[in-house]
């Protein structure tokens, strides 16, 4: 099989997996549908990714790092990030969906984020952003992070409020992410007063 045929298997694969798992989680999906959904054998998948738990994981890697490559971060703009971040998630609702099903069935995906390169160049930013004075230093920066993400996700399929969505008034999504840039300015002290763009 050649690369590229191989490249188009694999993201078809990713395609079908991530329907499935994501409206069946992970006990619920089924190896049989999803590579019928791909147009290939079962023995192919298993190359691929080994099991089922392996595909898993490539699914949510692949939505995990399209969210992480589409919101640029810059730890004295917090407020801005958690913004990006409301947005993205608006646009990618696979990744919380997915998210939502490891945390539900115990599969631990947090190694999979926070042992990224790009989570530990946001920790470090936010490392160096604290000792400018520039971001609150009593908050540990793993902890500054996974508390912007908490916030950033209030309104996601996981979150305690009411679940946003990409056709909610836009008044609606102005004021909350007013709040979300707000609340993140107050807590990290970072950005504080710049309006949210977008």
């Amino acid at each position: 099989m050649s690369p590229r045929k191989s490249d188009a298997t694999r993201r078809r694969l990713l395609d079908a997996a991530t329907v499935d798992f994501a409206a069946h989680g992970i006990a619920g999906a089924r190896v049989d549908r999803i590579a019928a959904a791909a147009g290939i054998n079962k023995a192919q998948l298993y190359a691929y990714f080994g099991d089922k738990l392996g595909l898993f994981g490539a699914v949510f890697r692949l939505h995990a790092d399209s969210v992480v490559n589409a919101v640029p971060f810059m730890a004295d703009d917090l407020p801005q990030y958690a913004v990006r971040l409301y947005d993205a998630v608006l646009e990618r609702p696979e990744l919380v969906r997915l998210a939502a099903w490891a945390r539900l069935e115990g599969v631990v995906t947090d190694n999979q984020v926070t042992e990224s390169p790009a989570v530990v160049v946001k920790l470090q930013a936010i490392a160096e952003a604290q000792r400018d004075g520039r971001v609150t230093a009593s908050i540990e920066p793993q902890d500054v992070l996974a508390l912007v993400l908490a916030m950033a996700l209030t309104w996601s399929a996981v979150g305690p409020s009411a679940t946003a969505a990409s056709d909610d008034p836009p008044a609606a999504h102005d004021r909350r992410k007013q709040a979300l840039s707000q609340a993140v300015s107050g807590a990290f002290g970072a950005g504080a007063g710049r309006p949210p763009k977008g």
